[in-house]
Formats: C-alpha cells, sequence, structure tokens
C-alpha cells in the first residue's frame, strides 16, 4: 500500500541495489515501545515478522532511496503508539509482501496465523485485477478494504498508518502524483479517519494533504501565521492566566492550554465563511480539561461569569455526543478586546477519545463505559457499510455512498418518543427515515417536524422532532435521489427502483414476447418445457424470468425470441407444415406504467395521439407519436417496432405545453387562464419567450386526460379575441 512505490526496472520487477548499499535497519525504536504494553513471546513473533519482511523485500528501496522495510517499520511504530495487539503489528510489517514479493496469503497464515494473514488480505490492493480505469480500480481498493474493516477494525487501523506514514513521505514523488494522492487522501482517508474518533490522524492527513494538493497556497499561509504568532503571543498569555486564576475560585482543578490553529482549518474557514485571514486567526482556541462530568458544567458556570457568551455558541456533545464518540463542551466567549474566545471543555476520558477515537479501545481500556458507547457506535456504523454493500450496484455506487456518510454530520434530530439520529448537514425528512428503519423510508409520504405537516424534501435542523407518515401502497419516488444526503437513503432508493424496474421489465417482456409468437401460431401456454430449456441453455439464462427482464429492457428482441422458440417447438413436434400467421396484436399502453414503458420525452404522446413503441436497448419500451422526427430516425430497425395502442380508459393526466401568440395587452394572461380552467383542466406551469413588439408569446404546461380534452382547451383559448396562434409545444421543439 505504498504510495512512494519501489523503483522498476525498464523492463520490470524492482530494482536491486549492491548488498553492500542497503543498510541495516535498527528494530530497536519499534522494540522498546512494543516492550512496555506486549508480553515477551509477543515480542518474538513480531521480531520474526520483521526478519520475514525485511527478507521478502531485501533490495528494494523506496522513491526517497531508503531501504523499503524502513516503510512497514515507521507503520508497526504508529500502530504501536495506540497498543495495538501483535497480530495487527506482525501485519503492518507485512502489509505489503504479498503485493510487492513473491510472497502468498498460505505462507503468511502457515507463519504468523490465519488472522494476520486476513489483516494483511484486507489492506493489500488489487493490483492483479484488470480494471478499466484508475477511478475503477480505486473504487475496488476501498470497497475490499471498507468490507474487511467491517469484519476486524484492525484493518482500516493499519491502512491509515500507512497512509499516514506515506504522505510524510510524499515530497519525492512526482508532483502530479502528489496532488492525486492528496485528493484521495483528502476525500477517503481523512473522513475515515474522523469518523472513527481518529482526531490527531485526522488533523494530519488534512494538513499533509492541504501541503501537497495546494502546495502555494500552504505555503503562503504558513508564512503569515509565522508573521502573526508573535502578536498573538501577548493575548494568548492574558487569556489563559485569567482562566487559570478563575477555575481555583470555583474550587475546580483543572489542566488549560492554547490551542494552536492548523493551517487547513484555517483554509477552509477562510474559503467557506469567507473570512479574511485575520479575522480567523482573531479567534483564540482554548482546551480546559477537568477531574469529572460534572465539573465540566461547573467550568462551563466559571467561564461563563469571566467572559460573556456568545448567544447560539454553546454545544453539548457530552450530553449528545458525536456519532464518532466524542465528548466535549464548546463555548464561544468575548474575550478581552472583544476577541473571541473557543473553549472546549472536557474530561480526561473524554480527551483520549477525542484524540485516539476507536484506538482507545486499546489504549485506554480503564475508561470502560466511553469505549462501550464508542464501539457501539462504530459497530453500527461498520454494519451500514455492509448493508450499503448488499444494496450497491457496483464499486463506484459503494464508495459514492460511502463518502457521502464519511462526512460528519452536524444535524441532531428525534423521534417522538426521544430517540436521537445524527445526520448529515442538508439531510431531509426521507434521510431520518431510512435512518429510522428502511420498510419506513420506502414507505414515507410525508413528515411531521416539530407538529407541522412538511412535505418530504424539507431539510432538517438541529433539535427537530420527526414524525414519519407512511401509507402501506407508497414507494420510493425516482426524485428523491436529486436531495437525499445520507448513503444509506440513496442506496436504498436505488435498490428499490432497480428490483422494480426488473419487476416491470419482467412483466413487459411477458406481453411483448406473447405477441410476438402470434404470427408463428403460439402463445406462451403452448410452448413445451423442452423448447424453454433448449432455448434457455442456448442464450445462457437460469430462468425464464432472466430472458423475460432481458427482453423487457431490450437486451433481447422479441421477434428473434419468438422465432427460435417456434423453431425448437416446431422441431420437437415435427410439425412441417406450414402454420397460417395470426394478427400479432397490439400492446396496449395505459400510460401509468412505470420505468419499463416510457412516454417518449421528445414528443410526449397523450391518449388519441396515434402511436408506435420502440424497444430501446436497456430502457425497455419508448412510445413516441407515429410522427415523431426522433422515431423516424429508427425506422431501419424493424425489429425493435412494437405495434401499440391506448387502452380505452385512462385516469392519468399528461402534461401538454401549449404556445399561445397573444396581443400585448393588460389582462390577457388571466382571460387565458380563466378560459383553461374552464375546460376543467390543471396549468403546471407559464412561462414567456419575452415581449416581441406588440405580441407576447406563453408557453403554458397543463395536464389533460386525453386528446379530446386537449383539444376542448385549444378550442376555448382560440375563442378568446387576443390569441393570435396556439400551438401544442414538442419537447424537442425550441421555446423560442
Amino acid at each position: 500500500m505504498d504510495s512512494a512505490a519501489p523503483v522498476p526496472f525498464s523492463g520490470g520487477g524492482v530494482s536491486r541495489p549492491p548488498a553492500s548499499s542497503v543498510l541495516p535497519l535498527d528494530f530497536g525504536q519499534l522494540r522498546a515501545l512494543v516492550a512496555g504494553y506486549l508480553r515477551p513471546e509477543d515480542l518474538g513473533r513480531i521480531e520474526a515478522a520483521y526478519h520475514f519482511a525485511a527478507d521478502a523485500h531485501t533490495g528494494q528501496l523506496r522513491k526517497s532511496g531508503e531501504p523499503y522495510i524502513s516503510h512497514p517499520v515507521a507503520v508497526a511504530e504508529i500502530l504501536a503508539g495506540w497498543h495495538l495487539d501483535s497480530q495487527a503489528l506482525c501485519a503492518a510489517l507485512l502489509h505489503d509482501v504479498m503485493e510487492d514479493t513473491h510472497i502468498t496469503k498460505a505462507e503468511i497464515a502457515e507463519r504468523f496465523g490465519r488472522v494476520t494473514a486476513e489483516l494483511v488480505d484486507g489492506v493489500s490492493k488489487l493490483d492483479k485485477i484488470e480494471f478499466q480505469s484508475h477511478e475503477e480500480a480505486q473504487a475496488e481498493n476501498f470497497r475490499k478494504m471498507l468490507l474487511a474493516m467491517a469484519s476486524d477494525l484492525r484493518v482500516i487501523l493499519i491502512k491509515l498508518a500507512d497512509r499516514l506514514h506515506n504522505m510524510r513521505t510524499l515530497d519525492h514523488m512526482r508532483p502530479d502524483k502528489r496532488r492525486r494522492i492528496a485528493r484521495e487522501t483528502q476525500e477517503i482517508h481523512a473522513p475515515i479517519a474522523n469518523r472513527l474518533g481518529l482526531n490527531a490522524i485526522y488533523r494530519e492527513l488534512q494538513e499533509l494533504a492541504f501541503k501537497h494538493r495546494y502546495p502555494l497556497r500552504f505555503r503562503v499561509l504558513s508564512k503569515a501565521i509565522l508573521a502573526a504568532r508573535g502578536n498573538r503571543r501577548e493575548v494568548v498569555g492574558k487569556i489563559l492566566a485569567a482562566i487559570e486564576e478563575r477555575l481555583p475560585q470555583w474550587n475546580i482543578e483543572a489542566e488549560v492550554w492554547g490551542r494552536e490553529k492548523h493551517l487547513y482549518s484555517i483554509y477552509r474557514k477562510m474559503t467557506e465563511k469567507r473570512l479574511s485571514f485575520s479575522q480567523v486567526l482573531d479567534i483564540y482556541g482554548f482546551r480546559v480539561v477537568v477531574p469529572d462530568v460534572q465539573t465540566c458544567y461547573r467550568a462551563l458556570g466559571a467561564l461563563h461569569g469571566l467572559y460573556k457568551p456568545v448567544p447560539g455558541k454553546f454545544k453539548d456533545y457530552i450530553a449528545i455526543p458525536k456519532g464518532n464518540g466524542y465528548q466535549s463542551l464548546h463555548t464561544t466567549l468575548i474575550g478581552p478586546f472583544g476577541t473571541p474566545v473557543e473553549v472546549q471543555i472536557r474530561t480526561p476520558e473524554m480527551n483520549h477519545v477525542a484524540e485516539s477515537g476507536v484506538a482507545s479501545h486499546w489504549l485506554y481500556k480503564e475508561d470502560e463505559k466511553t469505549l462501550t458507547e464508542l464501539q457501539h457506535k462504530t459497530h453500527s456504523w461498520l454494519q451500514s457499510l455492509l448493508e450499503l454493500q448488499s444494496t450497491s450496484g457496483d464499486s463506484s455506487e459503494f464508495l459514492e455512498h460511502v463518502k457521502v456518510d464519511l462526512f460528519p454530520g452536524e444535524v441532531y434530530a428525534f423521534t417522538p418518543k426521544g430517540k436521537i439520529f445524527a445526520l448529515p448537514r442538508g439531510a431531509t425528512v426521507v434521510d431520518f427515515a431510512y435512518a429510522v428503519h428502511t420498510d419506513v423510508g420506502n414507505r414515507c409520504v410525508a413528515g411531521r417536524i416539530n407538529g407541522e405537516l412538511m412535505p418530504l424534501r424539507t431539510e432538517l435542523h438541529n433539535g427537530d422532532q420527526i414524525e414519519i407518515i407512511t401509507a402501506a401502497h407508497a414507494s420510493p419516488n425516482p426524485a428523491w435521489l436529486s436531495y437525499v444526503r445520507t448513503g444509506k437513503a440513496r442506496a436504498q432508493i436505488r435498490h428499490f427502483l432497480k428490483n422494480a424496474q426488473q419487476e416491470e421489465a419482467s412483466t413487459l417482456g411477458e406481453r411483448l414476447l406473447n405477441q410476438a409468437l402470434r404470427p408463428h401460431g403460439l402463445t406462451l401456454g403452448q410452448v413445451s418445457t423442452f423448447a424453454w430449456d433448449r432455448l434457455l441453455r442456448e442464450v445462457t439464462l437460469a430462468t425464464r424470468r432472466e430472458l423475460m427482464t432481458d427482453i423487457g429492457l431490450g437486451r433481447r428482441l422479441p421477434a428473434i425470441v419468438a422465432r427460435r422458440l417456434a423453431e425448437i417447438q416446431d422441431t420437437e413436434s415435427g410439425r412441417a407444415d406450414v402454420v397460417k400467421p395470426k394478427p400479432a396484436g397490439a400492446i396496449l399502453i395505459r400510460g401509468t406504467e412505470g420505468v419499463a414503458v416510457q412516454l417518449a420525452r421528445c414528443c410526449r404522446p397523450i391518449p388519441g395521439d396515434p402511436i408506435v413503441g420502440i424497444i430501446r436497448k436497456g430502457q425497455g419500451l419508448e412510445v413516441h407519436m407515429h410522427d415523431c422526427p426522433q422515431a423516424r430516425k429508427l425506422r431501419s430497425e424493424r425489429d425493435r417496432w412494437i405495434d401499440v395502442e391506448w387502452e380505452p380508459a385512462s385516469d392519468r393526466l399528461f402534461d401538454v405545453t401549449l404556445r399561445v401568440l397573444t396581443q400585448n395587452v393588460r389582462g390577457v394572461l388571466g382571460k387565458v387562464a380563466n378560459a383553461i380552467a374552464e375546460q376543467n383542466c390543471n396549468i403546471q406551469n407559464v412561462s414567456t419567450d419575452g415581449e416581441q413588439g406588440t405580441y407576447t408569446s406563453l408557453n403554458i404546461t397543463v395536464q389533460v386526460t386525453h386528446r379530446l380534452h386537449l383539444a376542448k382547451v385549444v378550442r376555448g383559448v382560440r375563442n378568446i379575441p387576443e390569441v393570435v396562434r396556439i400551438t401544442r409545444l414538442k419537447a424537442d421543439q425550441k421555446a423560442g
């Protein structure tokens, strides 16, 4: 997983310098770190893994010219700082041997155990698989890594330590590769570290990614901060002294220190909030660590007595922890000279978790209550990854869903019973419904926010109480995908729509094939089991349903399938006589079909219009008006044309856009609207092309049930004296 990969020969392989040029690496620092908390036998296993990895990587160099083994040792040292166990440390030392050497997973399992081998495999890349693009390969790498993480959290800890050391040594890579790796780190690795509560790594990854992705901006900001630091020292000292004097007056023991702002944090505030450098730097940050939770709230009172708090800037993450287990009180005060002072108040245990997140499970085992809650939240998120995987179509889609959820949520909403759900900013009622349960999301029709009935696309705010209203026959709408914010909601909606498409396509496929069989004197019920089985073998499909779905989606032409079925049936029955063709009959179109039957957007047919059907590959049956220019372009593909007719009774409303040219006089729009309303017709939208001298062109979208209804509307509008011309506007016509 090393971004600074071994240097290849021009003919492939790995460069191997003379043995004398490779200096032996000191294993002492790692040994000292591990000896402080592991047993002697564990230390022996780690040393054996070190020698095994050193032998496997013999002669390989990093881009920096260092022996390659220096990278796995550095990764293991980072993990040893978290007090990870011997299995994880062995896996860290071995994490590149499967990828860069001849060593196999079976050999690792034999020497160091199955668990270590699984950890190494979870971290290893998928270089041996052919992918269409670098993006697809990366998506599959992350999918594998995240799913391995769901079964063993140590996989992601090794991966993050690996990426951290690579980022620390990225200077030796080409500028374009540095930018690509930095962007990847910023979009994936840093958010994962944040989601797992690994704040120290999260901040360092952000800083390093910023440095390599935007090197010029990084240098400019670095110089500006160095220049401003001396001027800040006096203010920081004054505030620190005041806080340290006030807390003992309230009998509060505390550690207090100023927090240095990170470069990337300053840059992000400047860009997101459109602040100048001086405005961002004029905010001073302090951290107060006190013995217990009760004292946190007492310290808050003491500080609010020292400096006035800024209204609306207090956040209680102790009562309602963040999704990654982070707990702290946040408040903003007006300090001396009117400068804003941001203060975080927490206990030592909260401070441990804030810095080390899930790694606290290994590092600080004494805080069982906090860690149990943290592990529960992490486990819930990891389970949601498995659920996303089961509903995502491919690796890229899976990664897209995960990336949505990686960025921290700031909206906390409640059920009527008081259960809290943390959601990302901009989350809607639909996101909340899917957070409660997939079935609730699939059947939701509206929501009550704080007792008031609101539409599904309404964005939620902190503290909102949400009651989801469901209906037994409701189902997800494709339009929801345009405003949902959580990966779970997006994945479940797509999954439902995909299944619905398969259902509808299968039903349509049966109708199309039955129609295509009629000229051969057959119906679906008359086709023998032998004919079906033979045909399915020929087309390499397992079931008739799969075949019907393929036909419904336009992947197979019904005429060709019907012809082959008839041939097999004739051969089996020994029929030599010529079957008298029967009329095929037309497919009836209701206009209420879903994704498998679509009314073409280029001509927007409505009941009563003469229509034709065309099977579009992967899209199903598309219905056009018979004189549609788009349909005429496909006349040569006769096998794809299907006879279709409108079903006699249809209660659906169809959108039709009318272009009305009127005299430019006052009140004409009202007259047109009244004429349309008199025909029991609803107006969906009105727009104008602007005034053209003495005339105005109106584009009015109305809802009608059929062509006769439209004719009445047109006749009513045409009778208005000020109307010069009225025409039906097709979607492919320009509005001008």
